[in-house]
């Protein structure tokens, strides 16, 4: 998307408050401008790394802004909810918890 700013077009800025999980339903909330990219380098990041220690890979609940301070405070916000809470809302638009990534990236990415 952009914007005119006098005679030039400003591109505007998108921010993504996202949460994976593991197959057991382990959660992790993060933040990001490049969500394809944040979500492939969850899945290639080293063993030591939380999201692959536990192999929390799977999209299961992403929202977007252009505002990155909103969507740092959204981080933050989710991120002191009980987990019955992220819950509900990860249920509320992905009841079945599907990877909403499936696709975008190619076998040889990961």
């Amino acid at each position: 998307m952009r914007v005119a700013i006098g005679a030039y077009p400003v591109p505007v800025r998108q921010y993504y408050v996202y949460i994976l999980a593991s197959l057991s339903r382990r959660l992790y909330v993060g933040v990001t401008n490049d969500l394809r990219r944040r979500v492939f380098e969850h899945r290639r990041a080293d063993r030591v790394a939380f999201t692959a220690r536990y192999r929390i890979t799977n999209l299961v609940y992403f929202e977007h802004t252009t505002n990155v301070g909103a969507a740092i405070a959204r981080e933050k916000q989710l991120k002191r909810w009980p987990r019955w809470r992220k819950e509900r809302l990860i249920e509320a638009k992905n009841a079945g918890w599907i990877d909403l990534s499936v696709g975008w990236l190619s076998d040889a990415d990961g």
